[in-house]
C-alpha cells in the first residue's frame, strides 16, 4: 500500500470516527471537501487533509487515526496523555478484560472472513477496525501499567 493510500484510509477513518456531519461543523468544510481528502479517485490523489483539520477532528475523535498512521510510518509508538478528558481512568484488571474481549472480536471477524477462503475488502475493513480498537486498549493498558510502576 502506498503512503498516499495509507494516509487517505486513515483520514477516512478519522472523519467516520467523528461523524461526517459533526466533522463538517467542526472544520467548516463541506461533505464534498472532506470526501476529497480521503478519496482514492485519480483526480483527488494529491489532496490531503490539512494539519489544522486533522487537529480539530482528532480532538473530537475516539482515536487519533492520522497521527497514529504517521507515527506508524516512522516506527514510533504513541502514548496517550493520562489527563485526556475522554479517557476515564480505570485499572489494569479492566484493561485485561477489555483486551481479551477485543482480541476475541478480532478473531471472530477473522474467522468469519476466512470462512470462504478469501478476505474481501469489507471484511478487511472490519478486521482493521477491530485491530485499531485492540490497539487503543493496549495503549490504555500501557498507561495504566506505567501508573502502577510510578
Amino acid at each position: 500500500m502506498s503512503i498516499e493510500t495509507y494516509l487517505k484510509k486513515h483520514s477516512e477513518a478519522l472523519v467516520k470516527d467523528v461523524g461526517i456531519e459533526a466533522a463538517c461543523a467542526l472544520t467548516g468544510r463541506s461533505k464534498a471537501t472532506l470526501g476529497r481528502y480521503y478519496s482514492d479517485a485519480d483526480e483527488h490523489g494529491d489532496r490531503f487533509m490539512p494539519i489544522d483539520v486533522v487537529a480539530q477532528l482528532e480532538a473530537a475523535a475516539e482515536f487519533p487515526h492520522v497521527t497514529a498512521a504517521l507515527a506508524d510510518m516512522r516506527g514510533i509508538t504513541l502514548s496517550y496523555d493520562t489527563d485526556r478528558k475522554n479517557s476515564p481512568a480505570h485499572g489494569v484488571n479492566q484493561d485485561v478484560v477489555a483486551l481479551a474481549q477485543r482480541f476475541a472480536m478480532l478473531m471472530s471477524e477473522y474467522n468469519q472472513a476466512i470462512g470462504d477462503g478469501k478476505i474481501t475488502v469489507n471484511e478487511a475493513k472490519r478486521m482493521l477496525r477491530e485491530a485499531t480498537a485492540l490497539q487503543q486498549v493496549l495503549l490504555a493498558m500501557k498507561l495504566n501499567l506505567e501508573d502502577e510502576v510510578d
